[in-house]
């Protein structure tokens, strides 16, 4: 089978030894194609992971075998999570799902990005799912990466009819407005990039270019989906007195929030990672009704093209990558 894998900070294309059950309980299941996250590049970027790795996790695949007391069958085609919590743990039982360390442990072997994948037992009880028949099979990609947003927004707890501004519109950035908005959030939403401005206007969300946001706008809740330094200062501008900042990318510098802005102001500075199957649930439904749509946000490319789905994804030349692959 053909993988992608990591190679001196890049991602090649080899052949591997097909990966079979071998008296696992789970399934073999053959990708269609998985959406380039970006924590993948970030990963590949920063030197994070090993030489040999195969990254990927936002899958959409038929199943080619199986051993499982699941309703799932052979030529099923699903959608599934890589991670799965315990549920028993302390993480777990105060809400800290993607902490737990039998989430971190978990995973799908040995990456999306691949030609074929082994899903557990385990993935295929909690977080797998059959692909929708109204969706495409790039729309139920979104699955993992939108619950991840509904977790950030259940995290943040906002009343409904509550301001939200989201600062960067990339693909999480559009997902996290429209989430927010699903969950009765007054949403703006903000970017340097005047086309993905338009883009959330388009979906029916007010959306302003960081130079055009009017200095009265004052946020319950600003979710920060943009990886700039910069974009501190824009959540601390805009977030009002006793409002929340939602965490939801790394920066280049790892800068912090102003500990007096924090202390004098009340704010409350909170981050989310990923998503339980509770949020995975509910990000299906929000797609399959169509209350957060992902039409037109990915660019394919072939397995081979990945580096250059990545590069473009850098240079801002395209909002999202999906990795076609069978």
């Amino acid at each position: 089978m053909k993988v992608a894998q990591i190679e001196n900070g890049i991602l090649v294309v080899k052949e591997r030894e097909d990966e079979k059950l071998d008296g696992r309980k789970g399934a073999i299941v053959k990708v269609l194609g998985c959406g380039l996250c970006g924590s993948d590049i970030v990963k590949l970027k920063h030197n994070l992971v090993k030489d040999g790795t195969v990254l990927g996790h936002e899958i959409v695949a038929k199943i080619v075998d199986i051993d499982s007391d699941t309703e799932f069958r052979k030529d099923d085609v699903i959608v599934t999570s890589h991670h799965i919590p315990c549920g028993k743990c302390e993480y777990c039982k105060n809400g800290n799902v993607s902490m737990c360390r039998h989430f971190k442990e978990t995973n799908i072997r040995p990456g999306g990005f691949s030609e074929l994948v082994f899903v557990s037992d385990e993935h295929l009880h909690n977080v797998a799912y059959l692909k929708p028949e109204n969706l495409t099979e790039i729309e139920a990609s979104f699955y993992e990466p939108l619950g991840c947003c509904v977790r950030a927004v259940k995290r943040a707890n906002l009343n409904k009819n509550s301001t939200a501004l989201v600062i960067g519109l990339g693909s999480i950035g559009i997902l996290m407005a429209q989430a927010s908005k699903a969950f009765g959030m007054n949403v703006i939403g903000t970017d340097l990039i005047p086309s993905r401005v338009d883009l959330l206007k388009n979906l029916g969300i007010e959306a302003f270019c960081v130079n055009e946001m009017c200095e009265s706008i004052k946020a319950d809740c600003v979710f920060m989906t943009s990886g700039s330094d910069k974009a501190i200062d824009t959540a601390l501008k805009y977030v009002r007195d006793g409002g929340k900042i939602l965490v939801f990318s790394s920066t280049p510098n790892n800068f912090g929030y102003a500990n007096n802005e924090i202390y004098y102001r009340e704010l409350t500075v909170l981050g989310s990672y990923s998503p339980s199957p509770a949020d995975l649930r509910d990000s299906l439904e929000l797609l399959k009704n169509k209350e957060v749509k992902v039409g037109g946000l990915s660019t394919v490319y072939p397995l081979e093209k990945i580096q250059k789905a990545i590069n473009d994804t850098l240079d801002n030349k395209i909002m999202k990558a999906y990795i076609k692959i069978s």
